[in-house]
């Protein structure tokens, strides 16, 4: 049994968590699963956007607990096997960030711990009624200090830090709030809503969805001054692409664009 399933639909990959009995725990084998495909679908031009769910009854719990304790009995207490393990958790979060393509998380049940920073550091998340988030280690003495980077990057500082100390989950009308989650729908209906929105953003172009999604993330880092030169410059560069020409025209001729990308 893969720990990570694909399938495509279309110029659409759905990408599945697949441990259920671990709550599909981000152990070893699934965060270099993860990196593996993610790795793969930078250099996959005919996809456009990708879908991250989770198997079973819940999303992702975090990190894989019987692990870490494990790799406590090194010699050095495990600060080597701990070192690692979250600069490789932080390779498969950074990766996400930057694949070209958006990525769609549909978490259920619950995301906790790594599991709420892997629906933190998707571009765009749609969410079963009834999910918890939560950044809870620190209810076992471990602070979720690299869950916090993308969850402090998503919601208000001190609503991120009332999770972060109190260890309190978050229910889906105050996750979509916060904007934590885009929007929450049925269980029943999480698949199909969720496709929806990958359908609607698939269909735009490309090459300036990939673009754009990279702007994005730079300028967000960049004084406002900065952020425009940027952007004006990202602008630029799109409007020289020859499949924003056709479409801008298709516009005015009031047809469908022919799109080669």
């Amino acid at each position: 049994m893969s720990l990570l399933e694909r399938h495509d639909t279309g110029a659409i990959a759905h990408l599945q968590l697949n441990a259920p009995g671990a709550l599909n725990a981000l152990s070893d084998g699934m965060l270099a699963a993860l990196k593996a495909e993610l790795e793969t679908l930078a250099q996959d031009r005919t996809i456009r956007v990708v879908i991250l769910s989770g198997a079973g009854k819940a999303f992702c719990a975090g990190h894989d607990l019987k692990e870490m304790q494990a790799g406590r009995q090194a010699e050095d207490g495990g600060a080597a096997y701990f070192a690692d393990l979250f600069a490789r958790c932080t390779e498969v979060m950074t990766a996400i960030r930057t694949l070209p393509q958006p990525v769609i998380a549909r978490p259920h049940g619950i995301a906790t711990a790594a599991g709420c920073q892997l629906v933190a550091s998707c571009d765009l998340a749609v969410a079963a009624e009834g999910t918890r988030f939560g950044v809870n280690g620190v209810n076992i003495g471990l602070f979720c200090s690299t869950p916090m980077v993308a969850l402090s990057r998503n919601i208000p500082r001190k609503q991120a830090f009332e999770m972060l100390t109190t260890g309190e989950f978050l229910d889906t009308d105050r996750a979509m709030a916060l904007g934590l989650i885009n929007r929450a729908v049925p269980l029943a209906a999480l698949e199909a809503e969720t496709l929806a929105l990958a359908e609607t953003i698939a269909a735009k172009l490309g090459s300036a969805v990939r673009i754009g999604k990279r702007a994005f993330y730079d300028q967000l880092e960049l004084p406002v001054e900065a952020a425009y030169a940027h952007t004006a410059q990202v602008m630029v560069e799109n409007m020289l692409n020859r499949d924003t020409a056709e479409g801008m025209q298709a516009f005015i001729e009031k047809r469908p664009p022919d799109w080669t990308q």
